[in-house]
C-alpha cells in the first residue's frame, strides 16, 4: 500500500470513528443518557473490543511460539517478567499489571514455572521469591518480539502520525485509569440518595 493510500485509509477510519452516535440510538440506554454519558460509554465499548482484540493477538501469537497451554495473563506476565531483564517478586509483578488478585498471579507464575520458561529464587531478605525469565522463556519472548515487529507494529505504522497519537492515548489512559481506580475506592462507600 502506498503512502498516499494509507493515509485515505487512515482519514476514512478516523472519520467514521470519530463520527458520534446519533442521539435517537442512545438517549433510552441506560449507560448514554447526555453526550458525556455516550462519549464515555462509546469509550468504554471500545476498551472492551481492544482489550479482546489484544488478548486474541497475544494468545494466538503466544500459542504459535509454545506448546504449553498458555492463557492470555500467562503470556502478558512472562513479557513483564522479561522487562528490563530484571528479576521481579510477584508484588512487582502485579503492581506493574495493575491487578489485585496475587493468589491468581501466583498460580500463572507456578504455571509458567512449570512449564520452563520463568524460574525462582529467594529474594535477598529470603522470605518471597523473585522470578526470571529462562533461556527458554527468552526464545519464546523474543520470537513473540519478531512476530510483532513484523505483523502488528507494520500494520500500525501505516497510521498517520502514528507515534504522536499513541502517545497522546496512552496519556489520556493512564489519567482514565487513575480516574476509574479513585472512582472504584470511591464506589465502595458510596450511599447514594434514591
Amino acid at each position: 500500500m502506498n503512502t498516499s493510500s494509507a493515509a485515505n485509509l487512515d482519514r476514512d477510519r478516523t472519520s467514521q470513528i470519530g463520527e458520534r452516535m446519533e442521539s435517537k440510538f442512545y438517549r433510552n440506554w441506560h449507560l448514554a443518557k447526555s453526550d458525556t454519558e455516550a462519549s464515555v460509554t462509546e469509550f468504554e465499548w471500545g476498551v472492551i473490543r481492544l482489550y479482546e482484540a489484544f488478548a486474541r493477538w497475544v494468545s494466538t501469537t503466544g500459542s504459535l511460539l509454545v506448546d504449553e497451554d498458555l492463557k492470555f495473563a500467562e503470556h502478558l506476565i512472562l513479557h513483564v517478567i522479561r522487562m528490563h531483564n530484571r528479576p521481579k517478586n510477584s508484588i512487582t509483578i502485579a503492581r506493574m499489571m495493575n491487578r489485585d488478585d496475587v493468589a491468581n498471579l501466583q498460580y500463572s507464575l507456578r504455571k509458567l514455572e512449570s512449564s520452563g520458561l520463568i524460574s525462582k529464587s529467594k529474594d535477598k531478605t529470603g522470605k518471597s521469591f523473585s522470578y526470571v525469565v529462562t533461556e527458554k522463556g527468552t526464545q519464546i519472548t523474543d520470537a513473540y518480539a519478531n512476530v510483532r515487529s513484523d505483523l502488528l507494529i507494520r500494520a500500525i505504522s501505516t497510521i498517520a502520525d502514528v507515534d504522536e497519537r499513541m502517545a497522546e492515548m496512552t496519556q489520556m489512559i493512564s489519567v482514565l485509569t487513575g480516574i476509574y481506580e479513585e472512582m472504584a475506592r470511591s464506589s465502595t462507600t458510596y450511599n447514594a440518595q434514591y
